[in-house]
């Protein structure tokens, strides 16, 4: 995804550092985590599915995440004994899951079948792409992993915090290859545009036909032309798709009609920027639009600036742009080193354009970076664009620049950031590129797959020949690759949780627990009881969190513990020995009622019972 992964959120305290969508770092400290212990994998108790065999002669797809989200992307292609997988990503987390790390595709059906698994195919190195390596490679047999080296790169350094593993065999490729993985399959790579370096397409050769397997993609064009080597590359494509059976393609900006913003057109609008500014040049934008980052730093140095990079995840992606050769990037100088040059020769590449709280340029909005105070002659650039369900914290972010009198420019002001998806017209451009029987939206919300399916067939593709699936459904070409069915079984696609150290369902009642927390608070009343006679040692202690200010609360908590005495009195009253659970379900039930009533909220009731 050009925006990185997803939503980013970053977990601490043990949890492994999630890398942009960029990054986040609500919780974090900026320091490097220590290599950490791999999750471990709880059981699930949901009944388990019989899925029939695939048959003779059918190929069968089974989109195990992507295609009901913008994340955590992950298919598997089989045909007899093999399975080859594409991509392995996580999505990052919102407000419906609190306190999770990240939500991973449910592997249950390649677990079940990880002999037959011949590898995976990384389409390029984002996040939604290869984040959930590390929790599910090993998991499903550790197949070797087959990508072009800066998601290879990518692979590696995420590896090195999980330590304690079996390290996967990663195959580097060059994007133009052939890679004969069993007498099933033949996999032909091919490159792609897309935010980020060494993006790739499938061709997967199947005896019946090649399913054409493109992720994340946009156009190099100018002005809605595609350039030279985009045709160029499409023609190629066009001869190595022959005898298409499936075709999928990125769904993610469907919604938007014509041609985006060209990666040109943004890098120009940011050059000129950076000629004109007066003062300090600070620059927002995702660590993983690293094609952008490499523009920035060259054209800085054609204009004698020196760059400072802030935020973990784009001094990591630095230290690989300059690790393979992207660039020498040797005008990059420390942070402290910034008071040294005038200012108007400074340009800075923080993380933090979506309001993460912890990120750098928040800390620099809101005054609390070491080093970095802003005055009315800098000028900070958020090249990025709003992700969904960030508005709240952008304006945040926004709010706080403003305060400081720094001059502004978003893209609403000025075209200084490209999507790494294409629009709707760059999708049907490539729809005519590819000659296909079938198609399959991929990587998108359901609306999303929906508008490109209406897309496909506009384009001339019967809608008989266009599934639209879900996470976990079971598509099959069958018939010598003449129909296309999706069976009433499905694959497991209960969301998958990394949740600290384990992973493994998320469960409800603990996600419902954690909600009511967030929302209305709790409330835990502490019971010493005797369990002799039961009578109550003391008038019950009230402990409450986030609920009601408790000194101006004391009316209530009076008549609280009124109700649980009354409770108690009831439950005890000649029951030997006394039932404590009965005691907590009736405490919970009445004390719950009761803070209904009088403040129409719904704390969390914890009652906690001490035989003494």
């Amino acid at each position: 995804s050009s925006r990185g992964t997803g939503r980013g959120r970053t977990p601490s305290r043990g949890r492994t550092t999630r890398n942009n969508k960029n990054t986040k770092n609500p919780r974090g400290t900026g320091r490097k985590p220590a290599p950490r212990k791999s999750p471990k994998p709880r059981a699930s108790k949901k009944p388990v599915v019989k899925i029939p065999s695939v048959e003779e002669g059918v190929i069968r797809i089974i989109p195990l995440g992507g295609v009901e989200e913008v994340g955590r992307n992950m298919s598997a292609i089989e045909y007899g004994d093999d399975i080859i997988i594409v991509d392995c990503g996580f999505l990052f987390t919102d407000e419906d899951t609190p306190g999770v790390d990240y939500i991973l595709p449910n592997t249950t059906y390649l677990e079940e079948r990880q002999d037959k698994i011949r590898g995976m195919f990384i389409t390029h190195g984002h996040l939604d792409h290869i984040g959930g390596i590390p929790y599910i490679i090993n998991r499903i047999g550790t197949p070797k992993i087959y990508s072009r080296q800066f998601g290879a790169v990518m692979i590696k350094k995420r590896q090195e915090e999980f330590k304690d593993q079996k390290q996967p065999e990663i195959i580097e490729l060059d994007g133009d290859e052939t890679i004969p993985i069993s007498e099933n399959f033949k996999v032909k790579t091919f490159s792609i545009t897309h935010a980020i370096p060494d993006s790739m397409g499938l061709v997967i050769e199947t005896p019946h036909g090649n399913v054409v397997y493109m992720a994340d993609v946009r156009l190099d064009h100018v002005d809605g032309i595609p350039s030279e080597e985009e045709v160029a590359q499409y023609k190629k494509l066009d001869e190595l798709s022959k005898n298409t059976l499936l075709f999928t393609l990125d769904s993610t900006n469907i919604a938007n009609k014509g041609f985006s913003t060209s990666e040109q057109t943004a890098i120009q609008n940011i050059e000129k920027v950076m000629k004109d500014v007066s003062g300090r040049l600070i620059i927002g934008t995702f660590a993983s639009q690293v094609d952008r980052v490499v523009a920035i730093i060259e054209m800085a140095e054609r204009l004698n600036k020196k760059i400072v990079v802030e935020g973990r995840s784009m001094r990591t992606n630095v230290e690989i742009i300059k690790h393979l050769g992207l660039s020498k990037a040797e005008n990059i100088i420390s942070v402290e080193e910034m008071d040294e040059h005038a200012p108007d020769r400074i340009v800075m590449l923080a993380t933090g354009a979506q309001g993460e709280q912890f990120a750098a340029l928040m800390r620099i909005a809101t005054g609390t970076h070491k080093y970095v105070s802003l005055t009315p002659r800098d000028t900070v650039l958020l090249s990025s664009s709003v992700i969904p369900g960030n508005e709240t914290p952008i304006a945040t972010l926004k709010n706080n620049l403003f305060r400081r009198d720094a001059k502004v420019i978003t893209y609403n002001d000025l075209e200084i950031h490209a999507s790494g998806h294409g629009n709707r017209d760059e999708l049907a451009w490539i729809h005519k590129h590819v000659n296909y029987k079938f198609f399959m939206p991929v990587h998108g919300e359901h609306y999303m797959l929906k508008m490109h399916r209406d897309l496909a067939e506009e384009l001339g593709t019967p809608r008989e020949n266009i599934v639209v699936p879900d996470n976990g459904h079971i598509i099959e070409i069958y018939d010598n690759g003449e129909k296309l069915r999706v069976r009433e079984e499905k694959a497991p696609s209960d969301t998958i949780a990394v949740d600290g150290f384990s992973i493994g369902d998320i469960q409800d009642v603990v996600i419902r627990d954690r909600q009511l927390l967030s929302e209305d608070g709790i409330f835990i009343v502490v019971i010493a009881l005797n369990p002799r006679n039961g009578k109550l040692r003391k008038s019950p202690d009230i402990i409450s969190r986030g609920f009601v200010y408790l000194r101006e609360s004391q009316h209530l908590l009076q008549e609280s513990r009124k109700i649980v005495t009354k409770v108690v009195e009831k439950n005890a009253k000649n029951a030997r020995p006394v039932n404590f659970d009965q005691i907590k379900t009736d405490v919970t039930d009445q004390v719950r009622r009761f803070l209904l009533q009088k403040t129409a909220k719904r704390p969390l009731v914890i009652p906690v019972i001490l035989g003494i």
